[in-house]
C-alpha cells in the first residue's frame, strides 16, 4: 500500500518562502493609487495608498474636495492604516511557516485566510469609496444635484470633468502575484494529494 504524505513538494515550498519574503516589502510600497486627470491638471493628480498612510498630491486633491464638499483626506481618520501592517506582516510570516513546516492542511488553511482577506479589504475600499463620494456637505461652495464623486473600485470612471483611474499600484500587484502563486500550490497540492490516495487505493 502507498502511504500518503502532507509534505509540500520542494517547489511549492520554495515558492511559498519566497512569497513570506516578497510579502514584507509590501509594507513599505504603495499598494493603490487613484490617478485623476483634467484639462486643468495635464500633468495629473494622483493619491497613493500606502498599508499606514497616504501619498501624492493630497493637499491639492483636498483642496479640491472642498469646493464640492468631499470630506478631505487624513490618514489618521482611517483605523485600516493601524491595522494593515501587522495584517500584511501575519500573512508574510504564515507564508513562510508554511513554507518551512510543509503541512498541506496549514497551506489550505492559509488560502482560506488570504482569499477573505482579499474580499473582506475590496469590500472595505469599496464601502469607504461610496461614503467618500456621498456623504457631501450641503454647504459646498460647488453643488451639482443629484451628482455624486464616489471613484470607481477599480478601473476609469468620469467624474465631473475629471477622470478617475483606480489601479493597484506595485504593492498590490505584489500582493495579488502572491496570491495567485498560492493559490496554484493549493491546487497543485490538492491534485497530487488526490492522485496519491488514487494510487493507494489502487495497490488495495
Amino acid at each position: 500500500m502507498m502511504k500518503t504524505t502532507s509534505h509540500l513538494s520542494a517547489v511549492h515550498r520554495i515558492l511559498l518562502i519566497l512569497s513570506g519574503l516578497t510579502l514584507v516589502a509590501v509594507i513599505f510600497l504603495p499598494i493603490w493609487r487613484i490617478e485623476l486627470d483634467a484639462a486643468q491638471y495635464p500633468e495629473g493628480l494622483e493619491l497613493q495608498i500606502y498599508s499606514n498612510k497616504l501619498a501624492g498630491q493630497v493637499d491639492i486633491i483636498n483642496g479640491l474636495n472642498h469646493y464640492i464638499g468631499m470630506k478631505t483626506l487624513h490618514a489618521e481618520d482611517f483605523i485600516e492604516f493601524t491595522v494593515l501592517p501587522y495584517i500584511i506582516l501575519f500573512f508574510a510570516l504564515a507564508f513562510l511557516l508554511t513554507g518551512f513546516v510543509q503541512n498541506r492542511k496549514l497551506l489550505y488553511g492559509l488560502f482560506f485566510c488570504f482569499l477573505l482577506f482579499g474580499v473582506a479589504a475590496l469590500v472595505d475600499f469599496y464601502i469607504w469609496e461610496y461614503n467618500y463620494g456621498h456623504q457631501l456637505d450641503p454647504s459646498a461652495p460647488i453643488k451639482v444635484p443629484g451628482m455624486s464623486y464616489q471613484p470607481p473600485l477599480i478601473g476609469y470612471k468620469q467624474l465631473l470633468n475629471f477622470g478617475a483611474y483606480s489601479i493597484p499600484d506595485i504593492g498590490g500587484w505584489i500582493f495579488i502575484l502572491c496570491g495567485i502563486i498560492l493559490a496554484f500550490c493549493t491546487v497543485r497540492e490538492w491534485q497530487n494529494n488526490k492522485t496519491l490516495k488514487l494510487k493507494s487505493y489502487e495497490k488495495l
